[in-house]
C-alpha cells in the first residue's frame, strides 16, 4: 500500500452527519488489524503531517493522538480509501501495544502474523541483535558460507526422507529446510517479500 492511493479531497466527510470517517488500523508488517477509531478532515490531516496516527476523539470532542499518554503511538506508514470514499484504512507500526487494556490490539488478538513472517522477524531480529545462546546468531556468525552449507544439506535430507512414507521425517526436514533457508535470506539481507515480488511477476 501507498500513500498516494489516498485522496483527501475525494474523502466523503460529508456523507456523514458529524464529518467522521472510520479509520481502521492495521500493522504496517504483520497485516494484523490493530483497532479501529475516527478521523474527521482535521485529523486525517494531522495523521499526514506528524506520522503518527492521530484520530478524533467522540468522547473527549477533540484531536487526539494515538500514545499521547500511554507513549504506545502508532506510526503512519501509509493509507488508503475504501471504493466508497468513506472508510479509511491506515497501516502503521506500533510502538507497544494498541489497546488501552496492554492487550496487542483491541480484539485481543496477539500481533503475531503469519507464522512464517513471524519467524522471519524473529531470525532478522537475531541477526541484528546476537546473542550467544541463539543457534541463529551462531549460525549466522559462522558466516555465509556455512549458511549456505547449511541449505544444503537440508536440501540433501528432505530429498532423502521423500523417497519414503514418514510423513513426520518428511515435515521434519521440510521444515529444517524452510528455517535454514529463511537463515539464508536474512544473511544475504533479502526477506521472503523479495521472493515473493519475484513470484508473483512469474505469475503473470
Amino acid at each position: 500500500m501507498n500513500v498516494s492511493k489516498i485522496n483527501t479531497n475525494q474523502l466523503n466527510f460529508d456523507k456523514s452527519p458529524d464529518g467522521l470517517l472510520p479509520a481502521i488500523i492495521q500493522d504496517a508488517n504483520t497485516r494484523v488489524v490493530l483497532m479501529q477509531g475516527y478521523m474527521n478532515r482535521e485529523a486525517l490531516d494531522k495523521t499526514l503531517d506528524t506520522k503518527l496516527v492521530t484520530f478524533f476523539s467522540r468522547s473527549k470532542q477533540r484531536l487526539w493522538t494515538k500514545g499521547e499518554t500511554s507513549k504506545n503511538h502508532l506510526h503512519f506508514v501509509s493509507a488508503a480509501a475504501d471504493c466508497d470514499q468513506d472508510s479509511i484504512l491506515v497501516q502503521a507500526h506500533p510502538n507497544g501495544p494498541t489497546c488501552h487494556t496492554g492487550d496487542d490490539t483491541c480484539w485481543g488478538d496477539v500481533n503475531q502474523g503469519e507464522f512464517l513472517n513471524h519467524l522471519e522477524r524473529t531470525i532478522q531480529h537475531r541477526r541484528d541483535n546476537p546473542s550467544e545462546e541463539s543457534y541463529t546468531s551462531q549460525l549466522l556468525a559462522r558466516g555465509i558460507n556455512k549458511v549456505a552449507q547449511k541449505v544444503g544439506e537440508e536440501a540433501v535430507e528432505l530429498v532423502i526422507e521423500a523417497k519414503d512414507d514418514d510423513r513426520d521425517l518428511f515435515l521434519g526436514e521440510a521444515a529444517d529446510l524452510m528455517y535454514h533457508y529463511i537463515v539464508l535470506l536474512a544473511a544475504k539481507g533479502y526477506s521472503l517479500e523479495d521472493v515473493r515480488e519475484i513470484l508473483r511477476a512469474r505469475h503473470k
